[in-house]
């Protein structure tokens, strides 16, 4: 099937007859055209007409990123893993998988997989087609599977990897939620007092004469800023916005944004912790299932989502075809703590990296949890404080000379 996105199935319109003799139409999905009048023959619908209906603006469906849910592939990898291991075939399970699917593009692409493997094509070389849907690291070790004749271990072993993977990922992402929401909620509590509360006082000041603290004379001013230029404020931050995207779509921009996640303070930590738990974890996955070496660096590079670690990646690939061994590059990188290369060493000399590899990314992942978990005690109360303040210091440019005027009258 000659598609841009694999992963949609196209839609077929058909009109015919039920068991019955009634006249019936309706659509279906399928694969192709023999597949959808096949499910309509097993539907005992008598066909009298078929066609496929293109694709329009009108009824495309949008998805930003992966069609499908972190954890959505998560419950599809474990329930996998879980059939296979019950004895079932892949052919069924993935049929079954594609009728219990709460994911409609899942559902979808797993029907024609299914499709797929009842023509002959292997398991990997189906999923294959559909990399918006199935990472890279499930196709290779799939396919290692395959080879070595271990698909019921190697399911296994990706059910636990993506389920490792999605709790150290919501873990982070919870940790910088709040701040985020707080920071929002700060925003508009400032641009509401600007715009609609501080300038019911400058007339009363204006009236009243007299100088006014400094503090007081900042806020008349930027409220009147805000009241009166509000579009040059809001296409400024639209253009700061635009400039950040542009710079984040330049390869330089990107290396530098992906430095200064590493390197921030409070939340730099944390993220080197989660990149090295994911990194390792993907790693000792891929080395468990046969992966080759130098093809599971470079599935790491891409899918650990840092360029600083990914250009490290890149030099321990050279460093492997010069015949230097991994842990060299990482000692020499800065991303990297002792603990992390002493460990890989130690599986380098004793044949036993992959289970070194999964220590470090157990340890990682439960240092992930414990930073996390410290994270938020700290970070609530200081957003708190922060909001306060900042809604605070507004409040006393106004408070101050009322209360000025006020003893001045007594």
């Amino acid at each position: 099937m000659k598609r841009k996105d694999r992963w949609k199935m196209p839609q077929y319109v058909y009109q015919g007859k039920d068991v019955v003799g009634k006249r019936c139409k309706g659509a279906l999905q399928a694969p192709d055209r023999p597949t959808a009048l096949a499910e309509l023959k097993r539907q005992q619908i008598v066909v009298t007409g078929l066609r496929e209906q293109r694709e329009t603006v009108w009824n495309k469906e949008f998805y930003l990123g992966s069609p499908v849910k972190n954890e959505q592939f998560v419950v599809f990898c474990r329930q996998f893993a879980t059939m296979i291991k019950a004895g079932i075939s892949i052919v069924e399970a993935t049929a079954i998988l594609a009728e219990q699917s709460e994911s409609k593009p899942l559902k979808k692409t797993l029907a024609e997989v299914t499709a797929e493997l009842r023509k002959g094509n292997t398991l990997s070389g189906a999923v294959a087609a559909y990399p918006r849907i199935f990472p890279s690291i499930f196709v290779h070790m799939v396919r290692a599977g395959e080879e070595a004749g271990s698909m019921e271990e190697t399911l296994e072993r990706l059910a636990v990897y993506f389920e490792k993977a999605h709790v150290t990922r919501e873990k982070v992402k919870s940790a910088m939620t709040y701040p985020l929401i707080v920071s929002v909620m700060a925003v508009f509590v400032i641009i509401f007092l600007l715009k609609f509360m501080i300038p019911r006082f400058q007339a009363m000041f204006a009236e009243l004469g007299g100088d006014l603290p400094a503090i007081t004379r900042f806020t008349l001013t930027l409220s009147r800023s805000v009241e009166q230029h509000w579009i040059v404020w809001l296409l400024a931050a639209l253009a700061a916005v635009a400039v950040v995207y542009l710079l984040l779509k330049w390869e330089r921009g990107a290396y530098a944004w992906d430095y200064i996640k590493l390197k921030v303070p409070v939340f730099g930590m944390l993220n080197r912790k989660s990149a090295i738990a994911q990194m390792t974890r993907t790693l000792s996955s891929l080395f468990a299932s046969a992966v080759p070496v130098l093809q599971a660096l470079a599935i790491v590079e891409k899918a650990v989502g840092n360029r600083v670690i990914g250009a490290t990646l890149q030099e321990c690939q050279a460093s492997l075809r010069q015949g230097r061994p991994l842990s060299e590059p990482l000692r020499q990188s800065w991303v990297f703590p002792p603990l992390v290369t002493q460990m890989i060493r130690v599986g380098e000399e004793t044949g036993s990296i992959d289970a070194m590899l999964g220590k470090v990314a157990d340890f990682y992942e439960r240092d992930v949890e414990n930073t996390v978990d410290k994270l938020k005690q700290l970070i609530e109360p200081a957003m708190i404080l922060l909001l306060a303040g900042v809604v605070g210091f507004i409040i006393a440019s106004v408070m101050i000379p009322m209360l000025s005027i006020y003893q001045s009258i007594s």
